[in-house]
């Protein structure tokens, strides 16, 4: 009798632990799922924050040569400014 009984609540605390064991494993297969979006979505973000990166530099280079070039123009209208003064002087 006792052994029945021994039997039958290790039976129930199996099936309990097996029900448990599957929910462990779906709860991982959920968080593997999770983890490889956010890996893939953070990826993509990355990727996205490079080519902006990519492109700030480019216009920046172009602003930067702009700059040096209007320099150049004001260093050369202030020459030709000075040059005509002492000519009419």
């Amino acid at each position: 009798m006792f052994q029945e009984e021994e039997i039958s609540r290790l039976k129930v605390r199996l099936r309990e632990t097996e029900e448990k064991l599957a929910q462990v494993r779906l709860s991982r297969r959920v968080l593997l799922h999770l983890l490889e979006k956010v890996e893939a979505e953070r990826n993509l973000f990355l990727k996205r924050l490079e080519k902006e990166n990519r492109r700030l530099q480019r216009a920046n280079a172009r602003y930067a040569r702009s700059l040096l070039k209007k320099n150049q123009q004001i260093i050369e209208l202030e020459s030709r400014l000075r040059s005509s003064e002492s000519q009419n002087s």
